[in-house]
């Protein structure tokens, strides 16, 4: 299997699980200049030169060797699940995406058609009921991953554990995960780790957020968009992330974690 979902500095310095939705523009920015001195021209994401990914063929033995061989430090980067889950739900399903398109052609069809949400209209500029949506929504995504209906998940809203998960399978270890709640700080000790060719001035760094302004603002505070049954719904797919990466589940308005994260037992429940 590998380690899908990795980048890797040039320089072999660093080496990063993606995680969507949790800061991975920024973090791969950030890695491009560590190495080059400047930042990519366009979204990391669709950077073929510059930054190892396993999605390069050639990048995949060189990613293995040093993963494998704990040559440079490992982390992954994570977020509070119920805000992560409405940002999946207003930039994919809500917004058009940077090609000028829906994401993933037919799927917001089929979810009107099948759960009934509404979107905000052709170009998610239109006013709409935002939590009957997103709790139709939650509904599907619940769906996709107990059992894998009407398709598969998405990277965008399977669990954060899920992903994490493969790189600790296949023979890595993390040395740090990140907070995106507490970013700067987390980042920093990765840095302080690792030694990249350039020097990253983290507070000098933009947030390069490429969701950004994709589908409609949202118009209420995380907290309503969670009643009893959203709650229940989100610890049946997410229970993992909420009790591994330390964010509290009982409280949706807290967006912050409530402890810290024990490598050891990452490692030990999610290397199964």
């Amino acid at each position: 299997m590998g380690f899908p979902g990795t980048w890797m500095t040039e320089s072999e310095t660093l080496v990063y699980r993606v995680v969507p939705k949790c800061a991975c523009s920024t973090i791969g920015q950030i890695m491009y200049y560590g190495d080059h001195g400047r930042f990519y021209d366009g979204d990391i994401h669709d950077a073929t030169e510059g930054l190892h990914k396993w999605a390069f063929e050639r990048s995949q033995p060189r990613i293995a060797a040093v993963a494998t061989g704990r040559r440079a430090p490992a982390f992954t980067c994570v977020r509070n699940p119920y805000t992560r889950i409405l940002s999946s739900f207003f930039d994919k399903i809500c917004g058009i995406q940077r090609n000028g398109r829906r994401y993933r052609g037919n799927l917001v069809p089929l979810l009107i058609q099948k759960y009934g949400i509404e979107v905000g209209g052709p170009d998610g500029r239109e006013e709409f009921d935002q939590i009957r949506s997103f709790r139709r929504f939650l509904l599907f995504v619940r769906d996709t991953i107990r059992w894998r209906k009407p398709m598969d998940p998405d990277i965008h809203w399977s669990a954060m554990s899920g992903h994490v998960s493969t790189f600790i399978a296949n023979g890595g270890r993390y040395d740090g995960i990140v907070w995106t709640e507490a970013f700067d700080e987390g980042m920093q000790g990765v840095l302080d780790a690792a030694d990249l060719p350039h020097d990253v001035d983290l507070s000098a760094i933009p947030r390069f957020n490429e969701s950004e302004g994709h589908g409609p603002k949202r118009a209420h505070p995380v907290e309503a968009y969670f009643d009893d049954l959203s709650m229940h719904l989100m610890f049946e797919v997410f229970h993992r992330d909420f009790q591994l990466f330390r964010y509290d589940f009982e409280n949706p308005a807290n967006k912050m974690p409530t402890g810290e994260i024990d490598l050891d037992e990452v490692h030990a429940k999610l290397g199964d």
